[in-house]
């Protein structure tokens, strides 16, 4: 009995060995693909237009905003959770940003919206409709007691006086844009050409901001909670 207790316990040990060995050998498990965050996804059309979101998206939205409409800057704050974080990020929606300018100051804060490049100009667009509030009532003044000393200007320097004496030129550098380049976003008409051009286009369309189409069909409502249901059907 005694020998037949020491030669399975021999038998035994190698086999102890061999399984924690295997056991050790094991492949790691593999990690999780990472998912695509789509609202880094930004491009511009030839016309001006920003795209964002991923390209095979189901759902095409289009946004026709004006920065000086108190209603756009409402919708840009109540929709940012479930659209743009959500719906977008996710790669359910690509949305494209139309520009329905009205006046000079929604000018001057749409050229420099988009002055930080298509991969700023969502953060840019989110920080002036936040703060719309403040530089439009400061703009408003100013312009109402500056516009005629500054008919005999050019257009774009009317703009880039409208941009500081609104305080969007110091809102902007507060998010880390240089004088030089404020600058340089008032330094040729290319860009205030093409926005003149897609506001006209817009405004044959439209009949007021915000607007949207789904698409292709126009929601008859301006507000989230009548666009929401159009993007989740």
């Amino acid at each position: 009995m005694r020998l037949l207790h020491v030669t399975l316990a021999v038998i035994a040990t190698p086999l102890l060995t061999v399984g924690a060995s295997a056991q050790q050998a094991k492949p790691a498990p593999k990690a999780a693909p990472k998912s695509t965050d789509w609202r880094t996804h930004v491009v511009q059309t030839t016309s001006g237009a920003t795209l964002t979101g991923n390209p095979a998206a189901k759902v095409k939205l289009v946004e026709y905003l004006s920065y000086t409409c108190s209603h756009c800057a409402h919708f840009i704050a109540e929709s940012k959770a479930p659209l743009y974080d959500d719906l977008i990020r996710r790669g359910q929606v690509r949305i494209e940003f139309r520009h329905a300018v009205r006046d000079p100051l929604d000018m001057a804060a749409a050229l420099l919206a988009r002055c930080t490049g298509p991969k700023g100009f969502g953060a840019a667009t989110q920080a002036i409709f936040a703060e719309q509030e403040t530089w439009f009532e400061q703009g408003r003044t100013w312009w109402q007691a500056n516009a005629a000393s500054l008919q005999s200007q050019p257009e774009l320097a009317r703009i880039k006086a409208a941009a500081n004496g609104s305080g969007l030129s110091a809102l902007m550098q507060k998010r880390g844009m240089t004088t030089a380049t404020i600058d340089r976003c008032f330094a040729a008409t290319g860009d205030m050409d093409k926005l003149t051009a897609m506001a006209k286009a817009a405004w044959e369309t439209i009949k007021g901001t915000p607007s949207f189409t789904v698409n292709g069909k126009p929601v008859a409502g301006s507000d989230w909670a009548t666009l929401q249901p159009e993007l989740r059907a």
